[in-house]
């Protein structure tokens, strides 16, 4: 470590004199930097700062052409870095772009395939922003959406069209937990030349790897599962190939939605405690959604572990190891019975999100998904009663109580 600047690179013509010695407010404006040597950091080290200095001015050009360099963390950042290898691994892809957010993470890709004209074919049952997305390009773009129920591959082979340039589904969907029969939807995109994208943040890598399955990109809302703790907000990109990679990196690049080095830092942290987090989601998740289909004040549940499911058959081959840990129900009572049931409960938490260590409860009607109509809730089989509930690793006796009191006032309320 030098006080002097000594240790940088020597200039190629160095017959220039000693400098003299640097003053106190030269030194406060220039930390030293301690090298380490013979260990290294056990956790990924958190690059906070947002732009590097270089060795000589033909390394700093040279970085502007290069993706593996580090120059100014809109371009890439090595915690950042370390957060989109992590999860390209996990999904087993070539590589991964992270962002601020999922709707990033979504709008990125959206805008990079889609042009004035193009047109999607994406399952009913998405993610209400992700509908919003779609609407707004339709509006000003001319960007045709054609949406298909996400189970028949005949459906999706006839929904397509030349100009059709993106195949969108969800792993399972928000709210409905309907699970996507990924491989045979997949297959007749790629017959026609066309990419499919796939939401796996309700599944995460560890129980579904949509690229193994035939898809191109997988995103992920990483604030959800992949984070866990209801600290941090980021979104994710996995790319099958480099040069689907490259061309989305690009325009990602513009626009300027990159993940801060501390929140990929914070999903770093989250994501090594995901295997035993997902473990228990799913478990609690099954039982709980086992005791609603019993339940008097319920009409119905929709999870994926439920022989009563109407995808069991393909979620069983699809998410062997669990069917997540989210849980879709109607409320007899409809929707007086939702908001009298989501302001009883004292364990879960009244919320938008999930994926969180804590259970989560909320009513997509009037939340996630109110950018649709009385008519697309319909479609998407989201009715006025709908409550969706985000189950978390507390003890399911615990979380079983306090749903069954909450259930007994709902059905007062009706």
């Amino acid at each position: 470590m030098s006080d002097d600047f000594s240790d940088r690179p020597t200039p190629p013509s160095s017959d220039r004199p000693t400098p003299p010695p640097l003053r106190p407010e030269t030194f406060a404006v220039h930390p030293p930097q301690p090298e380490i040597v013979g260990s290294r950091p056990l956790g990924v080290p958190l690059h906070q700062g947002h732009v590097f200095t270089f060795d000589s001015a033909d390394a700093l050009a040279d970085a502007f052409e290069s993706p593996d360099a580090f120059l100014y963390s809109r371009h890439g950042n090595p915690t950042v870095r370390a957060l989109e290898q992590a999860v390209a691994r996990l999904e087993g892809g070539a590589a991964a772009l992270s962002y601020a957010s999922g709707m990033g993470a979504i709008n990125s890709v959206l805008l990079t395939l889609l042009g004035s004209g193009a047109h999607v074919v994406a399952q009913t049952c998405v993610y209400g922003g992700t509908y919003a997305v779609l609407t707004d390009l339709t509006r000003r773009w001319g960007v045709e959406v054609t949406y298909v129920s996400g189970t028949d591959p005949e459906e999706v082979r006839a929904a397509l069209r030349p100009e059709t340039r993106l195949l969108y589904l969800e792993t399972i969907a928000n709210p409905t937990a309907r699970v996507s029969d990924l491989a045979a939807l997949a297959a007749v995109a790629a017959e026609a030349g066309v990419p499919t994208a796939v939401d796996n943040t309700f599944a995460s890598p560890l129980l579904c790897r949509p690229i193994e399955h035939g898809a191109d990109i997988v995103v992920h809302s990483a604030t959800k599962y992949l984070a866990g703790h209801a600290d941090v907000l980021g979104g994710i990109a996995v790319f099958k190939d480099a040069e689907l990679y490259e061309q989305v990196r690009h325009y990602a690049v513009e626009q300027g939605a990159i993940t801060d080095p501390f929140a990929a830092w914070l999903t770093l942290r989250g994501m090594q405690t995901l295997p035993l987090r997902i473990e228990r989601h799913c478990a609690n998740a099954a039982e709980l959604a086992r005791r609603l289909e019993a339940h008097p004040a319920v009409a119905a549940v929709r999870h994926p572990s439920l022989p009563s499911h109407p995808d069991h058959a393909v979620a069983a081959k699809l998410l062997p190891a669990g069917g997540g840990g989210v849980i879709s129900f109607d409320l007899a009572g409809g929707r007086e019975a939702g908001r009298t049931l989501m302001e009883a409960v004292r364990v879960a938490s009244l919320s938008v999100s999930l994926g969180d260590v804590r259970t989560l409860v909320m009513h997509p009607a009037s939340t996630s998904h109110r950018q649709l109509d009385a008519a697309a809730l319909e479609t998407a089989g989201i009715g006025q009663g709908t409550v969706r509930l985000s189950v978390g690793v507390e003890h399911v006796e615990d979380l079983w109580a306090d749903l069954e009191q909450a259930l007994e006032r709902a059905a007062k309320a009706a």
